[in-house]
């Protein structure tokens, strides 16, 4: 029933059956006339169509390799083979089938991931009379910011929201591929796609669908579906030099011999299958691979520029470092309370999207400090945010920009590793918040990996000051560092870059341009819904540096398994084209051997599902004396 089932999906494959046995009938019974006209009849009508769709792929720039095949048929017909002839549609016509089959297997980690996707919600409303609470269901979309949900227990959460009930734990194993189960407590936020655990609980949604963890990351994964290009880039690579080769080769065996039938003898061994499928079923089994990590690669083009990468471009804060700087001091100017410099800030930097921000809005929380709203807020980005509250304008910000509207800014002294929050209140100097923010464990490791495998050239590039941005980079190994830069200065760094293909792997909102201006864009622990996300070609959805080894082990594996399966279908059929040369091998076997060297392709490309793992030497941080400068 299956095989019925198969054969209504692919017309072109149930009519050739059909016609092939109906030509094995007719010579059973000696009607070889009618066989031939039969054959000769469905080739010839297979052949028309096949070059309409030539000549259209023509018309769009593209010149396929469907023209041996085309010229195998004809041939095979022209000396009386039309069995062989039959078997190369049959080839042709199940290429798509086999090709179907061998997609499913290859993207089957890309499609559990869109299958999962949430549709359902039970939104909660109280009722005054019963004084409960009832659930109906809702589609996904449908659920508005602010809105009570239940979510029993194994389902996926639907949207992002606050955690209401004391405590819960989920599986978010499809979302960052960590194995273990997480707990959350009252207020931490649960991320849709998550599997909730043994009992339901109940959250408050922070954001719609559409703007959900789960369906940017579908969107993603939408996104590298749709992505082709560089197997075609493949394909074409190799389209034009084996159709000479064979078409050269089939020549020389009729010249030769003197028989046109060694022609078609030849060429049926020469069918572009291999070409044809093989490249997209390696290129979306390394996407596959690549999710099933908690890397999204939006396209096997990116594949194919990972596989190449020369040089790498590293953001400092949240990238090589663990982007949770914490405070560790507080000086305030004189007329100023430590207390009160730091309540000022931490209103101020409510409206700041900096990650120096969230630390200092931290340390005011922690220490029960009441935080202010303002009247007016605005930021400048990279270089600090201006908000007036209870009365008072209150900037905080980079020294530079401080400076520039309190000039009795002081400048404090800093130790390596540290970073300053500059803060004025009504022009005059107030004080610095002093934070630190260590490199994340496996940094140096990643940077090391990288220069062993073929990265002639690593460099950082940050907005933080320079003496913070030597501190990590000595840590990690980096040399080539750019300090204090602003978005455009990042773009022109990274545009100018050399050996190229470069990547780019960065973080935060302030990174997305140069991320979309990088020939690999990497946005570490985007949550989608950012412009980082948005901007990049890759979206590492783990908090962890690690994975951009993985990306790039995986993009050079499964480059090299599609080259591979291309050049054992090209080896294989011009070793048989050699012997069908000499006439050992018939026509009609030789387009049933042609089939199982297709097959033989097409299972190497889907090695690119599996590969050795990427691992990382731990490489011992670099410890330098502690120096002190003016930031």
């Amino acid at each position: 029933m299956r095989f019925l089932a198969v054969l209504r999906r692919y017309p072109a494959v149930l009519a050739t059956v059909v016609v092939l046995g109906g030509v094995l009938i007719f010579l059973t019974v000696g009607e070889g006339t009618i066989a031939a006209w039969t054959a000769t009849g469905y080739v010839t009508a297979f052949v028309v169509w096949t070059l309409v769709g030539m000549i259209r792929d023509v018309l769009r720039g593209h010149v396929g390799l469907d023209i041996l095949a085309v010229v195998a048929m004809v041939a095979t017909l022209a000396v009386g083979e039309y069995l062989a002839s039959l078997i190369i549609v049959l080839m042709l016509a199940g290429g798509e089938a086999l090709e179907d089959f061998a997609n499913h297997r290859a993207k089957r980690d890309l499609s559990a991931l869109l299958d999962r996707s949430p549709r359902i919600a039970h939104i909660l409303t109280h009722s005054s009379a019963s004084g409960s609470d009832s659930a109906h269901d809702v589609p996904v979309d449908d659920v508005m910011i602010g809105d009570v949900l239940l979510v029993r227990p194994a389902e996926i959460v639907p949207v992002d929201g606050i955690l209401l009930t004391a405590s819960g734990t989920f599986d978010e194993s499809s979302l960052t591929g960590e194995s273990m189960p997480v707990s959350r407590e009252t207020g931490g936020e649960v991320l849709s796609g998550a599997v909730n655990g043994a009992r339901a609980v109940r959250i408050r949604a922070v954001r719609r669908s559409a703007d959900s963890q789960y369906q940017q990351i579908v969107a993603l994964v939408h996104a590298a579906e749709k992505s082709r290009a560089p197997v075609v880039r493949l394909a074409d690579r190799f389209a034009i030099p084996f159709t000479a080769v064979a078409l050269v080769l089939a020549g020389t065996a009729w010249g030769i011999s003197g028989d046109p039938g060694r022609f078609a003898e030849v060429l049926v061994l020469a069918t572009p299958c291999p070409l044809l499928i093989a490249a997209p079923v390696a290129f979306l089994g390394g996407l596959s691979r690549a999710a099933k990590t908690g890397v999204i690669v939006k396209g096997g083009a990116v594949i194919e520029q990972l596989a190449r990468v020369r040089s790498a471009a590293f953001d400092k804060t949240g990238t090589l470092t663990q982007g949770k700087p914490a405070l560790i001091d507080v000086r305030p100017a004189p007329g100023f309370a430590a207390e009160e410099l730091l309540t000022l800030a931490a209103s101020a930097e409510q409206y700041s999207s900096h990650v120096l921000a969230a630390g200092i809005r931290s340390a005011a929380a922690s220490r029960g400090l009441i935080v202010h709203a303002a009247t007016e807020a605005s930021e400048i980005a990279t270089n600090g945010v201006t908000a007036i509250v209870d009365g008072r304008t209150v900037v905080v910000g980079k020294p530079a920009y401080v400076s520039s509207l309190a000039p009795d800014t002081v400048h404090p002294t800093l130790k390596t590793g540290e970073a300053a929050a500059f803060v004025a209140v009504d022009g005059h100097f107030a004080g610095v918040l002093i934070l630190a923010d260590a490199a994340r464990s496996e940094a140096s490791a990643v940077v090391s990996w990288l220069r062993r495998n073929g990265l002639e050239h690593i460099m950082m590039l940050t907005g933080d000051a320079r003496s913070t941005a030597d501190s990590i980079g000595n840590q990690v190994g980096i040399e080539d560092i750019h300090a204090d830069l602003l978005p455009p200065e990042k773009v022109q760094l990274a545009a100018a870059l050399r050996p190229r293909p470069m990547m780019m792997v960065g973080d935060g909102v302030n990174d997305a341009p140069v991320l979309a201006a990088a020939d690999i864009g990497i946005a570490m622990g985007a949550r989608g819904a950012t412009a980082a996300g948005d901007a990049a070609a890759v979206v590492i959805l783990v908090d962890s540096l690690a994975k951009v080894v993985d990306a790039v082990s995986i993009g050079r594996h499964t480059l090299r398994v599609a080259l591979t399966a291309i050049w054992i279908g090209i080896g294989l059929s011009i070793g048989l084209m050699l012997i069908a040369m000499s006439g050992l091998i018939p026509a009609v076997v030789g387009a049933l051997v042609q089939e199982f060297v297709d097959l033989a392709t097409i299972l190497y490309a889907l090695r690119a599902l599996s590969g050795p793992p990427s691992t990382l030497n731990p490489v011992t941080s670099r410890r330098v004396p502690s120096q002190s400068k003016s930031s």
